[in-house]
């Protein structure tokens, strides 16, 4: 790995990208059977039940999270980017789309606050909590890992099943 030298912005990122390389490296070991079979059909949660929805989930979300930031800056993208995980090729590809996005973010912002500790500069969320720049970041990387885990726990009912 060739670690980025721009700070907390660069730690970040590198963070960022190792989750969503040990991400990438789970999905490369997963059948399309695996990926789309129904793991947890009793789950009141829609984005939980497969590996596929997983994926949707983590896709628009580390989306989410860029636009958020950017919408904090005076853009409207919330929902503007369209991507392809239907299955395991094309959402390995669209984890490396997701990626350039987040690194672009702070290319087109090189000066963007990370931090404040001012409630209302922080940016509220759909889900209604208020996060500074490096919290959102941070919570984008800790989402990737808590899919990554759920998707390793899947595997084993998968593989100790049969499928």
């Amino acid at each position: 790995m060739v670690y980025r030298d721009n700070g907390a912005v660069g730690a970040l990122l590198d963070e960022y990208e190792k989750a969503l390389k040990e991400l990438s490296a789970l999905l490369s070991t997963v059948t399309e059977a695996e990926y789309n079979t129904v793991v947890d059909p009793i789950t009141s949660d829609e984005d939980c039940r497969s590996i596929h929805t997983i994926m949707n989930h983590v896709m628009n979300s580390g989306y989410y999270y860029a636009q958020a930031i950017r919408n904090d800056n005076g853009e409207d993208v919330i929902g503007s980017v369209a991507y392809d995980c239907t299955t395991v090729p094309k959402a390995l590809k669209e984890l490396e789309g997701m990626l350039a996005y987040n690194e672009q973010l702070f290319l087109d912002y090189p000066n963007l606050q990370l931090e404040t500790n001012q409630e209302e500069l922080k940016i509220l969320t759909r889900w209604g909590q208020r996060y500074d720049v490096d919290q959102m970041m941070e919570h984008a990387i800790v989402h990737i890992l808590r899919h990554r885990r759920q998707i390793e726990r899947f595997l084993i009912k998968l593989r100790v099943s049969g499928g």
